[in-house]
């Protein structure tokens, strides 16, 4: 089967976008081999565009992982998704659908695209985190270590670490422990975080089934939305990741959350699957 694909990335955060019905996916072995950077086309996430599913909606989309796991949402690749489907069809603004629900899009004249990325939820149930109640701080486990995280739902799960210096801090290793820890059951995206000031931030992200990632767009989200809960951060954040910086916007706890960032085209293919 010969598959046609635009290869995208958002800050660097890179994606596969194609077309196919539930029936023509490719299988999780598929799309690990087409995720390999040195015998494949290599991307972190391969983003599948399909007819609309509920009404006064644009279009509906899937998010795969590298390791060919499917994932809720995925912030960087919705703003991919909203760049090419608003050029293809020449209209600014789109009321797109994925499995994390609703999200509204806009792209701007100047190639930037603002998502509206929901009310972002701290409900331990909604990642899953198993957890008592709610709370600002949670104490995990690590090899009898307690590390104090938040935990929140962007239509994704995500655990964020309040660290001195995300140049030293051990992305990789806690990372990896972090997102298959038991009390994530459907495993979590780890970010770790330095408070530069309350209007900007550092943010490196463990993504969930790749590994660390240049940009990761639910992951600058999180962050912006557990710091503004602990009163650390203003509404408007800059958020700085590997790849480049995010802009968010979030007035408070029960309100939707913005996120604004670019989207690049790079190249079309056609694969052989």
């Amino acid at each position: 089967m010969i598959l046609n694909f635009t290869k995208m990335n958002g800050l660097g955060n890179d994606f596969i976008v194609f077309e196919a019905s539930d029936a023509a996916l490719p299988t999780p072995e598929q799309l690990r081999r087409l995720a390999n950077r040195r015998t494949g086309i290599g991307f972190d996430q391969a983003l599948v565009i399909q007819p609309p599913k509920r009404v006064n909606t644009d279009v509906y989309y899937r998010n795969f992982n590298a390791d060919g796991s499917e994932v809720e949402q995925c912030g960087n690749g919705a703003r991919c998704i909203a760049s090419l489907v608003a050029q293809q069809r020449g209209q600014s603004d789109l009321r797109m659908d994925c499995l994390g629900g609703l999200v509204n899009a806009q792209v701007r004249e100047d190639g930037q695209v603002s998502i509206d990325m929901g009310i972002p939820n701290f409900d331990p149930a909604s990642l899953p985190f198993i957890a008592d109640q709610v709370a600002d701080h949670y104490a995990v486990d690590v090899n009898g270590t307690l590390i104090d995280i938040g935990a929140v739902s962007m239509g994704n799960p995500h655990a964020v670490l309040m660290v001195a210096d995300v140049a030293t801090a051990p992305v990789d290793s806690l990372g990896a422990i972090l997102e298959v820890h038991p009390r994530f059951p459907n495993r979590v995206n780890v970010g770790f975080v330095q408070i530069v000031s309350r209007n900007q931030i550092n943010l490196r992200v463990f993504e969930r089934g790749v590994g660390e990632t240049l940009a990761c767009g639910t992951g600058a989200c999180a962050a912006v939305a557990i710091g503004r809960k602990r009163d650390a951060l203003d509404e408007t954040v800059q958020v700085n990741l590997p790849g480049g910086a995010l802009h968010i916007q979030w007035s408070g706890v029960g309100s939707k959350l913005w996120m604004t960032g670019p989207a690049a085209r790079v190249f079309t293919g056609q694969v052989e699957i």
